[in-house]
Parts: C-alpha cells; structure tokens; sequence
C-alpha cells in the first residue's frame, strides 16, 4: 500500500496526535460504518467500489494490529516534526529576506540630516538672490538732490552749539515687510551689535512696511553689517547706507557737481522721517559731548 495514505482518514477518524488516541473499539465502529458505505454491493455503477473497499480493509487491518499501528504513528509523527522545521525554515527565510530589503532601501534612502542642509542652502541662496533683485530693483530708483537734502534739514551742521552734523556715513537705513516675526528696537540693536557698537536705533513702523534708522558707532561698523546683515529667514531685512562713503569733496570756487543717485528705499514719506530723526540723533550726540 502507498506509504502516504493516512489510515486514519481512510476510516473517516481524525489523524495525528488526536487519532493516536484512538481506542480500538473507536477504530472498530468507524471501520463498520465506512465498510457498510464503501462495500461494492452498495455501489453496483462504481467501477472503484472494490478497489476502495480493499484499501479500507487493509487500512483497518493496519490500525487493528498494535505493533503496526505503533509504527505508522511514528511515521505520522515524523513527518509533523518535518513539516513544521520545513514551515520553520520557510519563516525565518522569509525573514531573513525581508529583512535584507529593508537594509538595502535603508542604504539607498536619503539622509534625513543631509537633505535638511541642503533643503537650508537652498533657502539661503534663493534668500540672497531675491534680496539682490531688491537692491536692483531699488537701485534704479532717484532720490532728492542734495540742495533738496539741505532744505529739508538734512545735513546741516549744528550751529547753535557750534558741532558738527552727524556722520550719515555710519547711519543706515533698515526695512522689512510685516510678515512673519517683526522686529524692535532691542531685536536690532542685537543684529547689529555684531559687527561693532551700535550708538542709537529708531524704529517707523507702519501696517505694511517696518523700516527703521540704526546708528553705527564706525563707518567701519556700517560697512561690516551692509550685506552681513539678513534676520529672520521668513522676514529679511534689507540694510542700505544712508549715504554713500563716496562723497567728493569741492573747493570753494568749483561748483558742487550733483552726487550720483542712491537708493529710494521707502519714498519722501521716509525721508522725512529720517531728517527728523538726525535732527534728534545731532543733538543727542552734542548733548554727549
């Protein structure tokens, strides 16, 4: 007989660990209702009804005998314990796989960190480039000549406490939008102490632009903090020179060629402002004398 066929499935009992428990008389009364089912008189049209009934005395007679009984559990036995190492196996392979995926899409995954620093160098050079157009963009904008700078106080020297006016050189002009994190005085003053003292800062504001005027106490320091100067990535500062440090300087009979255009950064509007505000800012300084 086949050494695959299952004895105990043949008799229609439950096979393994289970029908090893079996008792005979159990095996006896399964075998009589299978035999009364199979037997060929029952199934005269079945060309297998004798074939099938052989195998079903022959199953019985196998789980009939006690020593052959014995054996076939041990072979049932056997093969469970192979099933489950090959079932075994077959998981830890599949683990083993899954695993070596997931360390190759690891090793070609990007770097977090990496992909942080270069997502920051792109914002900081897209940053640059457009506070660059501004300054462009500003740059071919005229201001008031410098009779109009005079008239409207700007520039003139301190009579009345015999001074000189204020270095426009070491003043520079600040703005930024008002979006995302504005900022005061004291923030300023904080930016801009980097790059040397800072002597005094006013601050304008208004609902849609902040600009204010910030006191250097160097035209070195000025310099430094033009350019260097940027704030909060979300809000940039834009920092210009009051004035040029390329003021040319006329003998008494030439006349005063007209100095080259600077930068308008926020209109007359603010230029009034800012000849207020040096007014204060001379004063301040001829009081510190």
């Amino acid at each position: 007989m086949d050494a695959g066929v299952d004895h105990y499935l043949v008799l229609g009992l439950p096979s393994g660990e289970e029908g090893a428990k079996l008792t005979e008389k159990e095996i006896s009364k399964a075998y009589k209702l299978k035999a009364l089912e199979l037997h060929p008189d029952k199934r005269p049209d079945d060309p297998d009804a004798h074939s099938n009934f052989q195998k079903l005395k022959t199953s019985y007679e196998i789980l009939k005998d006690e020593k052959a009984r014995k054996l076939f559990d041990d072979l049932l036995r056997v093969k469970r314990e192979q099933q489950r190492r090959l079932s075994e196996r077959d998981g830890k392979r599949r683990k083993m796989v899954s695993d070596l995926e997931e360390r190759e899409r690891a090793a070609f995954a990007a770097d977090p960190s990496v992909k942080a620093r270069e997502e920051e160098e792109r914002i900081a050079r897209q940053l640059k480039e457009e506070i660059a157009r501004i300054r462009a963009m500003h740059a071919n904008k005229g201001v008031p000549t410098e009779p109009d700078l005079k008239s409207m106080g700007v520039g003139k020297e301190s009579t009345a406490t015999g001074g000189s006016a204020l270095n426009k050189e070491k003043v520079l002009k600040v703005s930024w939008e008002k979006v995302g994190e504005d900022y005061t005085a004291e923030k300023l003053r904080e930016l801009f102490s980097k790059f040397g003292e800072v002597e005094d800062v006013v601050i304008k504001g208004s609902k849609k632009k902040g600009s204010a005027l910030v006191v250097m106490a160097t035209k070195e320091g000025a310099v430094a903090a033009i350019g260097s100067v940027i704030g909060h990535l979300s809000n940039p500062l834009l920092v210009l020179p009051l004035q040029p440090a390329v003021a040319a300087q006329f003998s008494s009979a030439e006349k005063p060629v007209e100095p080259e255009k600077i930068n308008n950064l926020v209109g007359a509007g603010y230029q009034s402002f800012e000849n207020s505000v040096l007014e204060k800012l001379q004063k301040a300084a001829q009081k510190r004398k």
